[in-house]
């Protein structure tokens, strides 16, 4: 590679990496055909994120969108539309902090929970093909979504579910180990998810894989504090 290209190609890398982006779990992309979305609605649901999380715009009009995907804005409403009545894509309402006004922000959160259980379901369905002797289930990833929501008395925001699809999916942090984190979180009452992906990679740094573990780790951390 010569100079001019190599200087073509640095600079090509700063840029992308400048503009940001978004992390997509695996799983959204394995599932969405078999959860019966079409190319063209998965693109738009992606697009909505990237709006969300890399041009800080919770709530692109569907011209803004049309104009991204290369749409006329009826195309674009009818996809939302579907979207919308299959419980794939919602629309919150809040008080937006800076204005104090009241604002509206798409929600992706029915696609992350419909994948989970569309995960879990073929996860469950493999062993039974493979007849292998079924040891206790650890809960779906919905059902951790479930167990985070009960501990901040509050849903999840659609960030937060991708933060924990990504312990799972990217991670690959086991549903015990971050149950038991989320404990040490209420236990320390910093429940945050910075802290708690925190914990975990502490965990993961001393090699930390259970349940078992991770209380032996949490007692002799507490032991030397005192």
């Amino acid at each position: 590679m010569n100079n001019e290209i190599w200087k073509a190609y640095s600079h090509g890398m700063a840029a992308a990496l400048q503009e940001g982006g978004v992390y997509v779990s695996a799983m959204l992309l394995r599932t969405y055909h078999q959860l019966g979305l079409s190319d063209t609605e998965a693109m738009l649901m992606l697009q909505i994120m990237v709006y969300t999380e890399a041009d800080m715009n919770d709530f692109p009009t569907p011209e803004e969108l049309a104009e991204r995907m290369g749409q006329t804005v009826r195309e674009v409403g009818q996809s939302l539309g579907r979207l919308m009545k299959e419980d794939f894509l919602t629309i919150d309402e809040y008080i937006d902090n800076s204005t104090g006004m009241q604002s509206e922000r798409y929600n992706w959160t029915g696609w992350l929970l419909k994948a989970a259980a569309l995960t879990s379901e073929q996860k469950r369905e493999t062993r039974k093909a493979e007849r292998q002797p079924l040891k206790p289930q650890a809960a779906s990833p919905s059902d951790l979504f479930s167990v985070f929501e009960q501990e901040f008395g509050r849903l999840l925001s659609p960030i937060e579910c991708e933060t924990i699809s990504g312990w799972l999916d990217h991670d690959r942090y086991t549903d015990e180990i971050i149950r038991f984190a989320l404990k040490e979180a209420v236990f320390a009452g910093k429940l945050s998810l910075r802290y708690i992906d925190r914990i975990l990679i502490e965990w993961s740094r001393n090699r930390v894989t259970n349940a078992e573990e991770a209380r032996a780790h949490a007692q002799k951390f507490r032991g030397g504090r005192g």
